[in-house]
């Protein structure tokens, strides 16, 4: 395949799929569009893998048929995005997508460099992928995203408690709760940094808040870490 050097593609994959090139929206089938997302999450694949991943309910004969016609038509409606080597099907090198900006905040944070990740809770909060698509490989890339953007969330919000900057870690903190609203851990670092701003009200008030909710949507009560910490504050 010849990769086209004059086009300039966009690939958007977070809140919903969109292609775009030379800044303009591609109308492309949802075949094509499984296809261009596997390698834009997964990489460089073999064709065996794909045919695997994108048709597991065909037979070897059938998925290699769709794999091919899925090829053509990329190739022949949108030549350049796609480039072959080998067996293995890629994106052209340097199509931009999106997740690329988001899974680098994530990396950034991961490694202990929060500062570079300050000024991306927007951008983490809303980085909700493929919405809409249900496929068994797209829900586990999903769930993957989503706990790796909570766990950013949370160590972006600690970092900004430690530095005293509580306006910002409570930012991070509602962040990671809008995202998964029971999880203990996103709820805890709310109620911290609102006693540390001296808002010990609002902390009762995220508390009872969250006690309501996991009683009447899990039937337990939050764990005891909640009132320990209300009580060292009195």
């Amino acid at each position: 395949m010849e990769t086209m050097t004059n086009s300039e593609w966009e690939l958007q994959l977070l809140g919903c799929w969109q292609l775009k090139r030379d800044g303009q929206p591609v109308d492309i089938g949802i075949r094509q569009q499984r296809l261009i997302a596997a390698l834009a999450l997964l990489g460089p694949r073999s064709r065996r893998y794909l045919t695997g991943l994108l048709w597991p309910d065909s037979t070897d004969a059938q998925a290699a048929g769709s794999l091919r016609t899925t090829v053509f038509r990329i190739t022949h409606e949108q030549p350049g995005l796609l480039e072959g080597f080998g067996d293995s099907l890629r994106l052209a090198p340097g199509v931009p997508v999106d997740t690329f900006a988001v899974r680098q905040v994530i990396d950034d944070v991961a490694r202990g460099d929060c500062a570079p990740a300050i000024g991306c809770v927007d951008l983490l909060r809303n980085a909700d992928l493929l919405p809409g698509w249900y496929e068994d490989w797209v829900v586990f890339e999903q769930e993957q995203l989503t706990q790796q953007r909570v766990h950013c969330l949370e160590a972006l919000g600690e970092y900004l408690l430690q530095s005293n900057d509580v306006a910002r870690s409570l930012e991070a903190a509602h962040a990671a709760a809008s995202i998964e609203p029971l999880r203990e851990s996103a709820q805890l670092l709310i109620l911290k940094a609102n006693l540390k701003a001296g808002n010990n009200v609002r902390a009762i008030k995220s508390f009872e808040d969250f006690h309501r909710k996991t009683q009447s949507e899990l039937g337990v009560a939050p764990s005891s870490r909640f009132r320990d910490l209300l009580q060292k504050a009195n």
